[in-house]
């Protein structure tokens, strides 16, 4: 059988997605990983419980299909309710999430409006669901426009709130006025909620146009359990659903979420004084860099925004030296410290004191070397 060559995988597929670049960050195994702004503290002792004595006997069917369990622990913990019309939408990570609302909202050539730099997938996301990407910079202290955000008129604005990878958060202000004035829907990514000084869910009750997404990734500490959440008014969120597909959490993930939001002290006690812990710590770490000469930005999440044209030749001598932190390069130059590092910078998570003395010890030695 001859075998048709112009017909390959890479000529049948679609242009917008052969010309994305592969998501793959620096994966080397390294004693200390503080590169996936994961808790570094691990998970809470409730749901490894769950998950160690699990439902065996139900995986052979199929979890529930609209996350039922998972939905009431949720409203309560951000103390909304039903009766003010609000749901949720689970999915598998908050990303999952993200990328249902753009599929559900945005046809061919709209337009997704986005301060840059920001959480990476947001392009990518427009790109493979037929939308155009708009950044909007940021400012010179790496603040957000919110006029020039809806001066977009975009389809769908995102806003990210501790952003991601620079930590800055938005005021009150700058989101609900992109809120009640962005001519489409609004997405908030709040991942970092559970770090930052101020939080936005309860704006869902005041607009029907406004998704909130939340996961379970990152304080909650269970990352490789891919849970995420949205919530919003009650048709939103039935749209959303509709573009994301059923099942898209699993019965064990499920039942270490809602364990972890019960209001014990191995379960949200737990996350809420680690995310403490976090606060505390960032600072610490913080003044720490800024000794050696080095200036991370205003943190409002559980990791450092560290811009340095070094950052690239630093975390290869870190990740030699058993650290694996996240370098960043190509990034926007619209703040004038990361016109100074000509778009480079490093981004640290933070964790146990013990793991930001090796990660300083190491950061240390590659300055001297670098």
């Amino acid at each position: 059988m001859t075998i048709d060559r112009s017909t390959g995988a890479s000529v049948l597929a679609r242009s917008a997605v052969r010309e994305l670049a592969l998501y793959a960050p620096d994966a080397v195994p390294c004693e200390i990983d503080v590169s996936e702004n994961v808790n570094l503290w691990g998970s809470p002792p409730a749901s490894l419980r769950v998950l160690a004595e699990g439902p065996a006997e139900r995986v052979n069917r199929y979890p529930s299909l609209s996350s039922t369990a998972l939905r009431d622990a949720v409203l309560r913990y951000l103390g909304l309710s039903k009766a003010s019309d609000v749901g949720m939408v689970a999915g598998c990570g908050s990303d999952d999430v993200l990328d249902s609302a753009m599929r559900a909202f945005g046809g061919a050539s709209d337009a997704v409006a986005y301060m840059a730099p920001t959480f990476v997938m947001i392009p990518i996301f427009a790109r493979l669901n037929g939308l155009v990407p708009k950044p909007v910079p940021l400012d010179a202290s790496y603040g957000v426009d919110p006029q020039r955000l809806v001066d977009q008129r975009a389809k769908i604005t995102y806003l990210c709130t501790p952003n991601n990878p620079t930590s800055t958060a938005m005021t009150r202000e700058a989101v609900a006025y992109v809120v009640e004035h962005a001519a489409g829907l609004v997405l908030l990514d709040e991942a970092y909620a559970e770090f930052a000084p101020e939080t936005f869910t309860s704006l869902v009750e005041r607009s029907d146009r406004l998704l909130v997404t939340r996961t379970f990734s990152k304080a909650f500490g269970l990352a490789g359990l891919r849970v995420g959440y949205g919530v919003g008014s009650a048709p939103l969120v039935d749209l959303v659903t509709r573009a994301r597909g059923p099942y898209k959490v699993n019965a064990l993930a499920e039942a270490a979420a809602v364990a972890a939001l019960a209001p014990e002290p191995d379960a949200l006690e737990w996350v809420k004084a680690h995310a403490a812990l976090a606060v505390t710590l960032r600072e610490r770490l913080a003044a720490e860099l800024r000794e050696l000469g080095l200036d991370p930005a205003p943190t409002a999440g559980n990791f450092l925004f560290v811009p340095t044209s070094r950052a690239p030749g630093l975390a290869r001598a870190m990740r030699d030296r058993g650290v694996l932190v996240r370098p960043l390069s190509g990034l926007p130059q619209d703040v004038p410290a990361l016109r100074a590092s000509e778009g480079h910078a490093m981004r640290i998570g933070v964790g146990p004191w013990h793991q930001m003395e090796r990660l300083l010890e190491a950061l240390r030695e590659a300055l001297a070397c670098a």
